[in-house]
């Protein structure tokens, strides 16, 4: 995950990347203020900004949250600001969570994580290819599976089978993760589309996909949250 820290404390940005880069998130830059952070996330495009409410300069985080919201941009609040004016600009913007100071590196982790979970469920991703001289734009919820094949890949759905000229890994890239696993070197499944799950297969709408020991941990672990 991309994250972008706006913060204008030095040493507590310094201590929140530390400990991003440790749990294994990437730091793809930081800001100050308003105008800097604003600037910053337009031209880097993060997955996920940390946003302290105070900020130096005239404007301060809830003022970006309000533009990261109009941008559709996921960020969470990073701020020890509880006071009533403070709470009720808040309630005008639309954060994924609160990661409260002072906090821990694994509080810091578990609720980033949290977040961002919550977040990947409640919204649509599209997966968009070409195909046979056509471009797709599909929705992943239609989405069984996806197959290797060579250089190729296979895009299976519940109406359409489409043959790709990229690579699996390719074009699992844009992939929610949050919904996909794979359990095969040679195949990328929904698990909302999973029916039953055997020894070393998992049976999607009547297809059963090879499935390796060593990935059937994590399955059933993603399969029960």
């Amino acid at each position: 995950m991309r994250i972008y820290i706006v913060e204008d404390e030095p040493l507590i940005t310094v201590t929140i990347e530390t400990a991003l880069t440790k749990q294994g998130f990437k730091v793809v830059g930081e800001g100050e203020s308003y105008d800097v952070a604003f600037d910053g996330i337009k031209q880097l495009k993060p997955d996920l900004v940390l946003l302290d409410i105070q900020l130096e300069g005239e404007k301060d985080g809830i003022d970006l949250a309000l533009q990261l919201d109009q941008r559709n941009i996921p960020y969470l609040y990073l701020t020890s600001q509880t006071d009533p004016q403070t709470v009720l600009r808040v309630k005008e913007t639309h954060p994924l969570g609160f990661i409260v100071k002072p906090f821990t590196e694994t509080g810091l982790r578990s609720q980033i994580e949290l977040a961002w979970h919550n977040f990947a469920l409640t919204r649509d991703d599209f997966l968009i290819f070409k195909s046979e001289g056509q471009t797709y734009k599909v929705n992943q919820k239609e989405v069984k599976y996806l197959k290797a094949f060579d250089n190729y890949c296979y895009v299976i759905t519940d109406h359409h089978e489409y043959l790709i000229p990229k690579t699996l890994k390719h074009t699992s890239e844009t992939l929610n993760w949050a919904h996909f696993v794979k359990p095969h070197r040679s195949f990328v499944v929904n698990l909302r589309k999973v029916t039953s799950v055997g020894l070393d297969h998992l049976l999607v709408d009547g297809t059963s996909i090879p499935m390796t020991a060593s990935n059937k941990e994590r399955i059933m672990q993603k399969l029960h949250s």
